[in-house]
C-alpha cells in the first residue's frame, strides 16, 4: 500500500483575494489550517483551482511560502506558461520544503509533442531534488501522458510516483491497467469530483484531489471513507457511497466545467467565508441564474444529507 503523501483526500486550494484583487495569503494560509483540521491529508497549491495563470510565479510561491510556514503539508502545482518558470517554481518548492509536486504538462507551445512533453517533464523532476510527484493528465492540457512516457520519466526519476488522472472513467481506467497496479510504490490520484467511485472502487486509487472538498469536507472526507471500504468488499459502504455521490452530482459536476473556480468559491461565501468573494479578473462572475442554480443545489444537497447521515 501506497502511504506517500498523496493518498487520502486533498483539496485543490482557492486563492482569496483582496479589495484591491492580489493574493490574501493570510486567508490562504488559514483555510489551509483548516482544511488539514478537518481530517485532509494534504493540499494543492497552486493548480487550476487556484487560478494560476492569473498570477505572477511570485505570487504563487508567497502562496507555497505561506502554507509552509503555517505547517500545512501542500502539493506544489507546477503549471506555467514555459519550462523555465515551471522549473523556478519546482526548485522554490524544494527549497522552502513542500510536500511534494503535481507536474503539468507544457501549454501553448509544442503541446501535443511527445519529445517537448518529455523534455518539460524532466525538467521539472530533475529541478525537483528528490520530492515525490505525480503527473497530471487532463484533456483540457490538450496532451495525454501514455504509459510508455511515464516509465521512461520513471526510470530516470524515481520520484516519479504516481498518475493524477482529470479525464473521465475511461481514462482512470486506462490509468489504472496500464500504469499504476502492480507497483506498490505508485499511487493513482482521482483528479474529479464526479470520479470519485469509479477510481477508489474500480480503479485501485489511493487518493483523491478534489475541488468540491474545499466548500464541503466533512461530505466529502465521508465519501472518500465510503469508497475506501467499498473497494475492500463492504456491500453496505458500496451502496452508501453511490448514493452519496448521486447526490453530490451537481455540485460535482462544476469541477468539469470552465466556472469551477467561481462556482465553488461562491459555495465557499454561502459557507460564510468573505474572503472568497472577489475574483482576479473583475469581469469574472457567475450569472445571476447560475447563483440562484447553485443556491438551490447546494441547500438542496445540505438538507438531503443532514438526513441521510442521521
Amino acid at each position: 500500500m501506497n502511504d506517500s503523501i498523496f493518498t487520502g483526500c486533498i483539496p485543490a486550494l482557492m486563492t482569496p483575494c483582496k479589495e484591491d484583487r492580489t493574493p490574501d495569503y493570510e486567508a490562504l494560509a488559514r483555510k489551509g489550517v483548516e482544511l488539514i483540521e478537518a481530517g485532509m491529508s494534504a493540499v494543492v497549491y497552486c493548480g487550476s483551482m487556484g487560478d494560476w495563470p492569473l498570477l505572477t510565479d511570485e505570487q504563487r510561491m508567497k502562496g507555497v511560502d505561506a502554507l509552509v510556514e503555517a505547517g500545512v503539508p501542500v502539493i506544489v502545482g507546477t503549471g506555467a506558461i514555459n519550462t523555465k518558470s515551471a522549473v523556478a517554481i519546482t526548485a522554490h518548492a524544494a527549497r522552502v520544503g513542500a510536500a511534494g509536486l503535481m507536474v503539468i504538462p507544457r501549454v501553448l507551445s509544442r503541446g501535443t509533442s511527445v519529445s517537448a512533453q518529455k523534455a518539460h517533464f524532466s525538467a521539472i523532476l530533475e529541478a525537483a531534488n528528490g520530492l515525490p510527484a505525480v503527473i497530471y493528465n487532463s484533456p483540457y492540457y490538450g496532451f495525454a501522458t501514455r504509459a510508455d512516457l511515464f516509465f521512461d520519466l520513471r526510470a530516470s526519476y524515481p520520484n516519479l510516483i504516481g498518475f493524477k488522472e482529470f479525464g473521465g472513467a475511461a481514462d482512470m481506467s486506462y490509468a489504472a491497467e496500464n500504469i499504476t497496479s502492480g507497483d506498490e510504490n505508485l499511487t493513482l490520484m482521482v483528479g474529479v469530483d464526479t470520479q470519485v467511485f469509479h477510481g477508489f472502487v474500480k480503479c485501485g486509487a489511493t487518493g483523491a484531489i478534489t475541488g468540491i472538498g474545499n466548500a464541503i469536507p466533512k461530505e466529502v472526507l465521508h465519501l472518500v471513507e465510503l469508497c475506501k471500504a467499498a473497494a475492500k468488499g463492504d456491500v453496505a459502504a458500496r451502496a452508501k457511497a453511490q448514493e452519496l455521490e448521486e447526490a453530490l452530482a451537481v455540485l460535482s459536476k462544476f469541477d468539469e466545467g470552465v466556472d469551477l473556480v467561481l462556482f465553488y468559491k461562491y459555495l465557499m461565501v454561502l459557507n460564510g467565508d468573505a474572503e472568497y468573494t472577489l475574483h482576479f479578473n473583475e469581469t469574472d462572475a457567475l450569472t445571476p441564474a447560475q447563483r440562484a442554480f447553485v443556491e438551490t443545489q447546494y441547500a438542496q444537497f445540505k438538507a438531503w444529507y443532514a438526513a441521510w447521515a442521521a
